[in-house]
């Protein structure tokens, strides 16, 4: 039976019918539950990981999960909680994923912290602070992980710290001036008062998890989600230029005609679009899920590299050139976003176009990224598609982008193959 697609996804998703791809999302589905479970996480369990004599996590691993650097990134250590607090949940309590998630949760409590509330980036492996930074990004995978340890184990104390961490973090979004880290701005706002995509984009993921987490407040995260979705769209979201842009004039969401101004990042703009993508689905949203797809569909098409495959890092509005050294890159967690993308786009809508970018970006992935040798997958390939960097891990990549992908896209394969209407994931 031809499937039909309905120009009102949500209000009528009964309508849509997913039988063409049934039996291939039950296949596939079986192969990402198989990679996650019997690739992936056994690779990060059997590497340095897990610091069993400071607590934390050493993320920065080589090819065969050997440690290479024993500083730790605050990053990681709020999203391997997540990843490990997350696996118990779907699969069932085991109990070395919950010792490594206690083992995160403790590390963070203890040592990731400075005295005015805000957190480190970077710190040794003993939890001794090496770097700070002005964003608030650490924070907000403190958030996610302890409101999601909260939520898989039962401890109120963890989701109350996680949601007393979001507080500040939302204070200083809407004052920057009341921020307790006290620091030179990094540029002259009174010359030229810019606003970041990834701020937003961090915030609304951390308030729909915590609206999942906390079903009591769910009515006040969900107004937190409308806010900073209403300004994602005010300032970031243009159609008209067929993008979202990553930096633009706090006034008006304009841009400056310079390469930081017209820079896409079309990694975030697909994960901030599977982001809106939930927010539509609980909200039963079709204006809000028509301009997530927009936005979906104007990264993909700037990003998709036409001559090599695989996903460019940066691109200019204008084609004009990138200042971004690595722009025509292809990291993983950029191909882990379109995948989740474009099945939630297809569960939703069953737009044959949005099966087809699964299966081609599901292919340049596992025949490029995959470590058919030694497991895992390698995070920075060249233009051409070879592997420039050969470690798994780093103070920037560790078990979250990737695991959670796999997890996801279980979770909405399964939903086409059965034929049901996706959940928000978050």
């Amino acid at each position: 039976n031809k499937s039909k697609k309905s120009t009102h996804f949500l209000s009528d998703w009964e309508e849509i019918l997913m039988a063409n791809h049934c039996e291939e999302a039950k296949k596939i589905r079986n192969f990402y539950k198989e990679h996650l479970l019997d690739n992936v996480v056994p690779f990060w369990m059997n590497s340095d990981l897990l610091d069993k004599e400071n607590g934390g996590y050493i993320t920065s691993v080589d090819r065969f999960g050997k440690s290479y650097n024993d500083d730790k990134s605050v990053w990681f250590q709020g999203r391997c909680l997540w990843t490990f607090s997350t696996l118990c949940e779907r699969y069932g309590v085991r109990e070395e994923w919950k010792k490594a998630a206690e083992i995160g949760k403790e590390f963070l409590e203890k040592y990731c912290f400075d005295s005015d509330g805000r957190m480190y980036f970077t710190v040794t492996k003993e939890g001794k602070p090496l770097r700070k930074r002005r964003y608030m990004f650490s924070e907000s995978f403190f958030v996610v992980g302890m409101a999601q340890y909260g939520k898989t184990f039962g401890d109120n104390d963890a989701l109350k710290k996680a949601e007393d961490c979001f507080e500040l973090m939302m204070q200083i979004y809407k004052d920057p001036l009341s921020d307790p880290f006290k620091i030179t701005p990094k540029s002259y706002s009174e010359t030229r008062n810019e606003r970041s995509a990834a701020v937003p984009m961090v915030l609304i993921s951390s308030a729909e998890l915590l609206r999942r987490c906390d079903p009591d407040r769910q009515d006040y995260y969900n107004d937190i989600c409308k806010s900073i979705t209403d300004d994602i769209m005010k300032y970031h979201y243009h159609p008209e230029l067929k993008c979202s842009l990553e930096n633009v004039l706090s006034v008006d969401g304009s841009h400056v005609d310079n390469p930081s101004g017209r820079t896409i990042n079309p990694g975030h703009s697909c994960e901030n679009a599977w982001f809106l993508m939930c927010q539509a689905i609980y909200n039963n949203d079709d204006k809000l899920l028509k301009n997530a797809l927009s936005i979906f569909d104007f990264a993909f098409e700037r990003g998709w590299d036409k001559g090599y495959g695989g996903m460019l890092y940066f691109v200019d509005l204008d084609n004009r050139p990138c200042e971004q050294l690595e722009w025509d890159m292809k990291l993983w967690w950029v191909h882990n976003e379109v995948l989740i993308a474009s099945l939630m786009a297809y569960a939703l809508t069953n737009d044959e176009k949005y099966w087809e970018r699964f299966k081609l970006v599901h292919e340049y992935s596992f025949s490029h990224f995959a470590d058919k040798e030694y497991s895992e997958w390698y995070g920075y390939l060249h233009r051409d598609g070879t592997v420039s960097h050969t470690q798994k891990g780093s103070l920037w990549k560790g078990p979250y982008h990737l695991p959670r992908c796999l997890m996801f896209c279980e979770e909405l394969l399964d939903n086409i193959a059965n034929n049901q209407k996706p959940r928000s994931l978050l």
